[in-house]
């Protein structure tokens, strides 16, 4: 077994199972835990805090509870959140930060402190006229009161000596991840789609230091083996989430490897690249202040659908497959925006409606299967 291969399979098996990698972390570190709901959140300060960052991004288990709380017409993220909450698979956090950008996120906020009243929330509202200077005085508000109650929790301050160093850890896994997303397209092989996914996602239940440590020695030892031919295709993600991740065993299976994405879960977390000056908090400001092409922070030109041309040009990519998760109303808001921007570029489309509580995967295969051939 190659050094590679090890790798993605110890990071396969953490995304698999999030509970028990996350109880491994904290066990091996000795922190305490606080749960990030979608989109973004400043996990910065989380990790500053003395505690570690916890993604919560939903997950395939049968709703049996959830819908005392929320409507069927809700995404399955966001029911899959509260039906853990009920189960008690988030009682080892300390709370919860959960941002509101959409209708049910602003739902959620509430709906929390009935279905897991023992975990702190700590609501956070992003600017929508993020550009402009009041947006950005807005948004170093809201950041320094978030600060504030964790340190509440806590029980102690967080200095910005914190501050700069829990940005320099955040700051090396960015740019180890951009590195390894460029360096995994050589080796589709070794990194398929579902492999890709997983090693990406396994990042919210580790230890960023430790996590960031394990991609850059498995980008090194992609980049010592050799790069063989690929006979398949490569295609561009763009999304909130490509999920279940059996649906991503149908691109492994029909030769499809995932050479970019544009995925809220993947590489919006990590594509942007932040300013050096001034403090951490008006860094992490203006992180989303630069951040573009993503449907949850407002943009008056849309740039989506241009980003996306971009990647299949740089990639060689065959075409881009739209993983739309249902009722996810601002996914589906971009979407005819960015459509016929890819069809008036020639780009092929293939559009799959997913949630992450789907049991037949029938007619998603037959249409990978069928997009596949046709651009073969």
């Amino acid at each position: 077994m190659s050094k590679a291969i090890s790798i993605v399979q110890e990071l396969e098996a953490a995304a698999l199972s999030p509970y028990q990698a996350v109880m491994r972390t904290l066990k091996e570190t000795g922190k305490e835990a606080i749960g990030c709901f979608p989109i973004y959140t400043p996990e910065e300060l989380i990790y500053a805090a003395g505690m570690i960052p916890v993604g919560m991004w939903g997950g395939d288990t049968e709703l049996k509870l959830a819908d005392r709380y929320l409507q069927t017409f809700c995404c399955s993220i966001m029911r899959s959140n509260i039906e853990y909450s009920m189960m008690g698979a988030y009682d080892m956090l300390k709370a919860v930060i959960i941002p509101t950008f959409c209708d049910t996120l602003k739902c959620i906020c509430e709906n929390w402190k009935v279905s897991a009243p023992h975990i702190p929330v700590i609501p956070m509202a992003y600017p929508q006229n993020r550009r402009i200077e009041a947006g950005f005085v807005y948004m170093t508000e809201e950041l320094e009161r978030v600060r504030g109650e964790l340190e509440t929790i806590s029980g102690k301050p967080i200095t910005e000596a914190m501050l700069e160093e829990a940005f320099a850890v955040y700051e090396a896994y960015r740019s180890a991840m951009r590195e390894f997303v460029k360096v995994a397209v050589e080796h589709p092989e070794t990194i398929n789609a579902k492999s890709r996914h997983l090693i990406i996602k396994a990042g919210y239940f580790s230890d960023k230091k430790a996590y960031t440590d394990k991609i850059r020695m498995l980008t090194e030892a992609l980049k010592e083996e050799s790069v063989k031919p690929f006979h398949g295709i490569k295609v561009v993600a763009t999304g909130l989430i490509a999920e279940p991740p059996a649906l991503l065993d149908i691109f492994v299976k029909n030769n499809v490897a995932i050479a970019a994405d544009d995925l809220a879960q993947e590489s919006r977390q990590f594509r942007t690249l932040s300013r050096s000056d001034g403090s951490v908090i008006e860094r992490l400001s203006w992180r989303v202040v630069d951040q573009q092409g993503c449907t949850f922070l407002y943009e008056v030109e849309k740039t989506r659908g241009q980003m996306l041309i971009e990647q299949v040009k740089e990639t060689g990519s065959k075409g881009v497959v739209i993983f739309m998760m249902k009722f996810c109303d601002p996914e589906e808001f971009d979407y005819p925006v960015y459509k016929e921007e890819l069809e008036q570029a020639g780009i092929p489309v293939l559009y799959l409606e997913t949630e992450q509580q789907m049991d037949s995967f029938a007619q998603i295969q037959t249409r990978v299967q069928s997009f596949a051939e046709m651009l073969a």
